[in-house]
């Protein structure tokens, strides 16, 4: 069941599996029905720049080949990562190298990242415990928010530690964000990237 009869936002597919009472599970604890979200990233990306410039999955995800001076689709779906000259460089006017940067991590490797990868499993174990909690607000209010505060500096804590990689790594640029607090400013900022 694709529960998109309502819309794709995540409140229309709530709103959907509440109206049909569809549940994945029941809480064994508070008997509660539950919705188990699957890999939700078609809908995500409708929301996003790609979706925006009506790139499909497949441009990305399945780009053109030419073989034999003859066009045709690669039914090889795979990141665009693995194929960019056909994939991201058709749009993206930046090198492979510029623009599988911007992708990974540039150049830092798994060891060195191994204490923000515990920090961000810790501060999310925190925001979970407390989600996952029935009575935050009857219980422990004070443990609940003690808790929530910790995750929110383990949170800070991964940023801070993937700003210090970068600038192992030479960029130490503070990301320049557009001013898209208007559709006119929104616009503005995409321009440079749409294909004339």
């Amino acid at each position: 069941t694709l529960p998109w009869a309502k819309g794709m936002s995540i409140e229309s597919v709530i709103e959907y599996y509440d109206e049909s009472e569809f549940t994945d599970y029941v809480h064994p604890i508070s008997k509660t029905p539950m919705v188990k979200a699957q890999h939700p990233d078609y809908e995500i990306s409708l929301t996003g720049v790609h979706a925006y410039r009506d790139v499909s999955c497949a441009d990305c995800h399945m780009p053109y080949r030419s073989e034999g001076g003859i066009k045709y689709t690669d039914h090889h779906v795979q990141s665009p990562l693995l194929n960019i000259s056909n994939s991201c460089a058709v749009c993206h006017r930046w090198s492979e190298e510029e623009i599988r940067t911007r992708v990974i991590k540039a150049g830092v490797k798994d060891e060195d990242l191994k204490e923000a990868r515990k920090l961000l499993r810790h501060a999310q174990f925190r925001w979970d415990y407390v989600s996952a909690s029935n009575g935050r607000g009857f219980h422990s209010p004070q443990e609940s928010m003690r808790i929530l505060g910790d995750a929110v500096n383990q949170a800070q804590e991964v940023r801070l530690a993937a700003v210090r990689l970068l600038a192992s790594k030479g960029i130490w640029q503070k990301p320049e964000y557009p001013d898209i607090s208007t559709r006119q400013k929104a616009e503005e900022a995409i321009r440079p990237y749409l294909s004339n």
